[in-house]
């Protein structure tokens, strides 16, 4: 330990606040530029890059062993992977890697037979930047022009263009500051798209006629509640564009014909907080998903002319043992994806009322329904995995009911799912709610013998992790760890109330069935005490700063990237860019004392005490949106004051990146070979 580099420790400056009484002290307050999203400040880069420097010095021992796990992890990936062609319009779309290539191209030849064209050539974009994420791609109706958005920071900022397909020509259009996919009109001279403004808050729904400068665009949605965020969408049938508003509860939806885009809108439902709504039209019908009668949703149809919820007509009411999460309307059936006691499904209902559930292979997975544009398949495309089995595409055929495997994730190194085996066990909270883990180990694995265990947490937005395949994570089990999901409340693996469970005032539910879940793992064999590394991100990353303040030694070490820790702070920070968005999730700690007092009693940064903690790694990204680069900034220089053990903490902030971290995918190994070296060697097994 003597031989161990000092770490930075950050300056102490006074600032405090007081609210609703209560004086709160922010020596750290100092880290947030006060020009962002602009950082530039000599003090704040100067501190971010000695912690960089810090953790390459630390890390440095491990680079063997992160060399041998980046080649493990690249020796996974099949390196001219390609998708399985789509067909739409008359052509059959695809993209490819080539050997080596960090980005895709993406390719389309006609149907009929003939020329391959190359549509798209990522790598070319991405040359000379650090960082490149592809967003919006949209061929226009008759496969003339590709409208497609880049960001080249990690700021989520994509600039929007237009290719002409003919001439391989970019258009004199060149649109900053979007956000989402842009849709066309029908006859594909209009544009819609999102634009976010210097909040990163996506405002107004604009349309761009080709022909006519930007300037002269014009603004159909406007939205003026900062907690609300907008954006645009096509029906399955091509017939129908939605402007969509709203915020984690609430939604409010205005549709307009494809083919007069700058018609009068029509305003399916007036927002009335808590219901949330979403929208599909084909078979000449407009069909819903709506939560007002019942949490899970119900379906509902209506018609173009009678959209309003008095003329809804139910067809599947909402019930407590069928979540709905998903609905796309056809021509001659509908597609819902749903969660039966926290297992995907995937259920076809026919214009007769009769239902199919497509039957999967395995008794835990995670299925959803793949890329699918034709209005009036006899077959669809299902995107399926689990914890052993690789992604896989199938396509299954509506009359027969049969699934075709399309494609299998290859694994060029070698793998064979028979050598790995999961589990799902139900781990006690301690209010008695019973929570799942989703469990998978390589054979050979047994309780009781003291093995390393990793647990992964979210918890959050209801967003549920269900048990899908990680190639990477093989290097794990292969070295005798097990790998473990707690299916935490907040998320919605079994139902919206399982959300809702995890929120606002029972916010502390998730923190607490993580931790129980833990334990129970202890408890029953799956590892020993103090033989449980921990990671999560962004709001899963609160969970694990929650966790080592509330039972640091149950840890053996912890990874926390991007993480969502000076909660408090933020959310009494309307000029942030999530933060009226996020109220209803969180609670407004400006307004309601009761909000400021329950945030501030978990909110990781806040409790840092002078403790124990285990050994942390802890990311961050300087372009980040979502959770701003000096939260984690602020934790790590906190935690380093106060901290009384031993251990080692690193934090590393990705100085051209965003809340994903690097772009490329093998860029992105580097960094999962970087926290998987940390956990192993936490556990003494360097191999």
């Amino acid at each position: 330990m003597s031989d161990r580099p000092v770490p930075p420790v950050a300056t102490l400056k006074p600032h405090s606040y007081t609210r609703h009484g209560v004086t709160i002290e922010d020596p750290y307050h100092w880290l947030r530029d006060p020009k962002y999203p602009t950082v530039d400040d000599p003090e704040i880069l100067a501190h971010l890059e000695a912690e960089n420097d810090y953790f390459r010095t630390i890390m440095r021992p491990l680079e063997p062993l992160v060399d041998t796990l980046f080649a493990e992890m690249k020796g996974r990936i099949k390196e001219d992977d390609a998708s399985v062609p789509v067909e739409d319009g008359g052509f059959l779309y695809q993209w490819r890697f080539e050997t080596g290539g960090q980005y895709r191209k993406w390719y389309r030849r006609p149907t009929g037979g003939g020329p391959e064209e190359l549509l798209l050539d990522e790598p070319a974009l991405a040359e000379g930047k650090g960082f490149f994420r592809l967003s919006g791609f949209s061929v226009s109706p008759d496969g003339t022009l590709l409208a497609y958005s880049a960001d080249d920071n990690g700021s989520e900022r994509f600039t929007l263009r237009i290719k002409d397909l003919g001439t391989g020509e970019l258009l004199p259009v060149e649109i900053p500051e979007t956000i989402g996919q842009p849709v066309w009109s029908a006859d594909g001279r209009v544009l819609l798209y999102s634009v976010v403004n210097q909040s990163w808050r996506p405002y107004q729904i604009r349309a761009h006629v080709l022909g006519r400068p930007v300037t002269s665009d014009r603004v159909l949605y406007e939205e003026a509640d900062e907690g609300f965020r907008v954006g645009v969408g096509k029906s399955q049938s091509r017939e129908v564009i939605f402007l969509i508003t709203g915020d984690h509860v609430t939604s409010e939806v205005r549709f307009v014909p494809a083919a007069d885009v700058f018609a009068v809108q029509r305003l399916i439902a007036p927002r009335l907080t808590g219901r949330e709504y979403h929208p599909d039209h084909g078979g000449g019908a407009l069909y819903l998903r709506v939560n007002d009668t019942h949490k899970n949703f119900r379906v509902v149809r209506a018609t173009l002319d009678r959209p309003e919820p008095e003329h809804w007509v139910e067809l599947i009411a909402g019930g407590d043992a069928r979540y709905i999460r998903g609905l796309t309307a056809f021509q001659r059936f509908l597609v819902l994806e749903e969660r039966h006691a926290g297992l995907d499904q995937i259920v076809l209902r026919h214009a007769d009322g009769i239902e199919q559930a497509v039957a999967f292979p395995e008794a835990a997975y995670q299925a959803g329904l793949g890329n699918n544009p034709a209005i009036d398949p006899v077959r669809i495309r299902l995107e399926y995995s689990s914890m052993a089995t690789p992604a896989t595409t199938y396509e299954y055929a509506v009359a027969d009911r049969t699934l075709t495997v399309l494609k299998v994730q290859e694994i060029p190194s070698g793998y064979d799912p028979a050598d790995y085996v999961t589990e799902r066990l139900m781990a006690p909270a301690r209010d008695g709610v019973l929570v799942p883990i989703s469990l998978v180990y390589r054979k050979g694995w047994a309780k009781g013998r003291g093995k390393p265990l990793h647990l992964y947490g979210y918890g959050a937005y209801g967003l549920g992790m269900s048990p899908s395949f990680s190639s990477a994570r093989v290097s794990l089990l292969d070295r005798g760890f097990a790998y473990a999901i707690a299916h935490i409340r907040g998320g919605d693996e079994l139902g919206y109330g399982w959300y809702e469970a995890g929120k606002l005032d029972r916010r502390t539910n998730t923190f607490n069935d993580f931790i129980d879940a833990a334990r129970f793992l202890v408890e029953q064999g799956y590892a020993a005490p103090g033989g449980i590394s921990a990671s999560g991100g962004s709001a899963g990353g609160q969970l694990m700063g929650v966790i080592v303040n509330d039972a640091p030694a149950l840890w053996r070490a912890v990874v926390a990237h991007v993480p969502f820790v000076d909660a408090l702070n933020t959310m009494q920070d309307a000029t942030l860019p999530l933060t009226p968005p996020e109220w209803p999730e969180w609670g407004n700690p400006i307004t309601d004392k009761a909000a400021f007092d329950f945030i501030r009693s978990y909110s990781p940064y806040d409790q840092v005490a002078a403790k124990p903690y285990p050994p942390l790694m802890i990311t961050a990204g300087l372009n980040d949106p979502r959770v701003t680069y000096w939260e984690p900034a602020k934790w790590a220089a906190k935690l380093r004051a106060l901290k009384t053990d031993g251990n080692v903490l690193v934090s590393k902030t990705n100085m051209g990146a965003g809340h994903g971290g690097k772009s490329g995918r093998f860029d992105r190994l580097t960094e999962v070979a970087e926290e998987y070296a940390f956990v192993i060697d936490a556990f003494d097994k360097r191999t």
